[in-house]
This record gives C-alpha cells, sequence and structure tokens, in this order.
C-alpha cells in the first residue's frame, strides 16, 4: 500500500509556474514509477508525465512537452511537477498515481492514487 498526498496547487494567471508535490508513505516508495493526471470538468482523465522508478524514463504528453518537468527525490519520498507557461487550458484536478506502466505513447495508472490538488489558471 502507498499513501500519496499532493500539494501545491493554486490560482494562478496566465504565463504562471507552479510546483506540485507528491508526497508517499507506506511502502518503499523507490521502487514505483509515479505518474501525474489530471481532469477538466467534464472531461476524462488524462495523462500529464511520468517518471520511472530510477527517474531515467520520464514521458510528458504532448500538450505540456516542454512546459512542463517531472522530477523525483526518492530520498524525501517526493515527486515534483513543475508548470511553466500555464494557459487556462491546465486548469483541473490534479492527480499523483503511484505504479503506472509508463510507454512512449502514454501512461496506463496504476492502483495508488492521491487525493488531488486543484489548479486553476486565469486568462
Amino acid at each position: 500500500q502507498v499513501q500519496l498526498v499532493e500539494s501545491g496547487g493554486q490560482l494562478v494567471q496566465a504565463g504562471g509556474s507552479l510546483r506540485l508535490s507528491c508526497a508517499a508513505s507506506g511502502r518503499t516508495f523507490s521502487n514505483y514509477n509515479i505518474g501525474w493526471f489530471r481532469q477538466a470538468p467534464g472531461k476524462e482523465r488524462e495523462a500529464v508525465a511520468g517518471i520511472s522508478w530510477s527517474g531515467g524514463t520520464t514521458y510528458y504528453a504532448d500538450s505540456v512537452k516542454g512546459r512542463f518537468t517531472i522530477s523525483r527525490d526518492n530520498g524525501k519520498n517526493t515527486v515534483y511537477l513543475q508548470m511553466n507557461s500555464l494557459k487556462p487550458e491546465d486548469t483541473a484536478v490534479y492527480y499523483c498515481n503511484a505504479g503506472p506502466r509508463i510507454g512512449p505513447r502514454t501512461v496506463v495508472p496504476g492502483a495508488y492514487w492521491g487525493q488531488g490538488t486543484q489548479v486553476t489558471v486565469s486568462s
């Protein structure tokens, strides 16, 4: 069992930056791939970024490439999502997920989810 807690979401103006954090507890965090997903009102949840357990493999959705950066600090049991040049279409609840399968074109979620953190980007 892995417990995940997201933080860092808030209201920001378009063009601004935020850093989301996903803090994990429970089973050995460093063994898990971690993914960030988001869900906007009326839309399906989508994969945004993913990072392998070692940090050696990353995935980004086309919509965020060049703007978002995922990283992890296994010593702190934390994964970060640095979000720059934010757009109103980035508005969503952002969820952290443990255990996803990370492929070249998608991330399939694993079993463990956090409660989500709201990101709102105003125009």
